[in-house]
């Protein structure tokens, strides 16, 4: 079955009932990476399910229904919807290119796929060999970083337009990321771009990053 996903409306969703038909979101997949906050979970005796900054954003990303989901939010007015305390995700689009503008707390480094997917190994070899990203930091460019990651754990609630069902499933993931260390307070410009075969987004972002006497 094919589903509306953030960076790839063209993926194939893998429930947790199925043996892993896959879902296609935005994230990283299997470089050995360490992330901040990783997760483990024992629900399967012969695989650990792991949850770095990928499985953690597709969590994220996959935690709202679609009339306040960050992905499918055209302006950024809920781009504060669940956010961890230790890292800000932003999300780029099911297609095409936005401006948000977003508030931002002082003091939070930043993680955003430019192009992303949950995917089977295979598939996300072939995803990655042709997936392009950019981004632009206040007029200057960021580097991207290739991440691969497997047996991430995805979770999903009722009526979200990424999994498009409540529940919980383990998945290879693979993509471009940005990740960024926390900003200055004050106004900042973020563009995102980044595409895969004949899919491409891209968010123009104003990010309004607070001092610690606005967030009192």
């Amino acid at each position: 079955m094919r589903l509306k996903v953030i960076y790839d409306a063209r993926m194939p969703f893998r429930s947790a009932a199925l043996p892993l038909l896959l879902l296609g979101l935005l994230t990283g997949c299997g470089l050995a990476v360490t992330s901040a906050g990783e997760m483990t979970s024992s629900s399967s005796p012969s695989r650990q399910p792991v949850s770095p900054v990928q499985g953690r954003w597709w969590t994220w990303a996959a935690s709202e229904p679609e009339s306040t989901n960050p992905v499918s939010d055209p302006t950024g007015k809920f781009c504060d919807r669940n956010q961890p305390q230790d890292v800000w995700f932003l999300a780029g689009t099911f297609g095409g290119t936005v401006q948000r503008t977003c508030q931002v707390p002082a003091g939070r480094p930043l993680a955003v796929p430019l192009v992303n997917w949950v995917a089977t190994k295979a598939e996300c070899e072939a995803f990655l060999a042709d997936a392009k990203g950019e981004a632009v930091l206040d007029g200057k460019p960021v580097p991207p970083e290739l991440l691969r990651d497997t047996d991430v754990l995805v979770t999903g609630v009722a009526g979200n337009p990424v999994t498009h069902e409540e529940g919980s499933f383990v998945s290879d993931a693979c993509g471009l990321w940005v990740r960024l260390p926390p900003l200055e307070p004050g106004a900042h410009t973020l563009t995102i771009r980044g595409s895969s075969g004949g899919f491409a987004t891209g968010v123009d972002y104003t990010l309004i990053v607070l001092d610690q006497q606005q967030q009192l």
